[in-house]
């Protein structure tokens, strides 16, 4: 993937705009487990995700973790570059959970374009939408949904990212992306294997009927 392919405008640009955007963006790579953007840590930059996947999540001061989304191959990931963003402030943690190829372009850069150029002002405005949009369906469910049916739909999830039903994965680590306690996952995940909706085994599940587990 090239730099264009993230901004659906891109022919609309001026090539002023277009030669910025390419001069100004630096090629990274992260193994996967690897902290990208740190919630006390400085505006970093727009991220783009051309290969891989990265995991934006907040810590609470009980050092309880709550993914808030992923961010896959075609994506951006705008809150790194928070500071770009009058009036918001969000302390999000950024981590690649495979190895993840990005692009980089450093805050102060794109900062500079959105001042200078409605169109990327506006598509930023857009991509903060849509995140925006993801947190608030996060916190619908954390406020109205029971345990069962957001660890059913975390499953759901994982089976679409991972292309497979055995995933490979820890009771600890989906309590991590749910924000509650191991016991209770394993309890749950124990009920559903009962009533033969998953199978469990050392650092996996494998999900037998996701048609079966519980929905909204």
């Amino acid at each position: 993937m090239v730099v264009s392919d993230f901004f659906p405008m891109w022919d609309t640009l001026t090539k002023e705009e277009q030669d910025q955007l390419t001069a100004n963006t630096l090629l990274k790579k992260k193994e996967a487990g690897r902290l990208i953007h740190d919630s006390g840590e400085d505006c970093e930059g727009l991220i783009l995700v051309i290969s891989g996947q990265l995991r934006a999540y907040v810590t609470s001061p009980e050092g309880k973790e709550v993914t808030l989304y992923r961010v896959l191959p075609g994506e951006i990931c705008l809150f790194s570059a928070s500071c770009i963003l009058k009036n918001v402030k969000m302390d999000i943690t950024v981590r690649a959970e495979k190895e993840t190829v990005y692009y980089l372009i450093p805050a102060h850069h794109y900062k500079n374009l959105t001042e200078h150029s409605a169109k990327i002002a506006r598509y930023t405005n857009e991509i903060l939408s849509t995140r925006f949009s993801d947190v608030m369906w996060l916190l619908e469910q954390i406020m109205w949904q029971s345990m069962d049916k957001r660890i059913a739909a975390f499953l759901l999830e994982e089976i679409k990212l991972e292309g497979t039903n055995e995933l490979t994965i820890t009771h600890e680590k989906i309590a991590s992306h749910l924000g509650t306690a191991r016991e209770v996952v394993t309890r749950i995940l124990k009920y559903f294997q009962e009533e033969g909706l998953v199978e469990l085994n050392r650092g996996m599940v494998t999900v037998k009927s996701p048609s079966a587990l519980p929905r909204p």
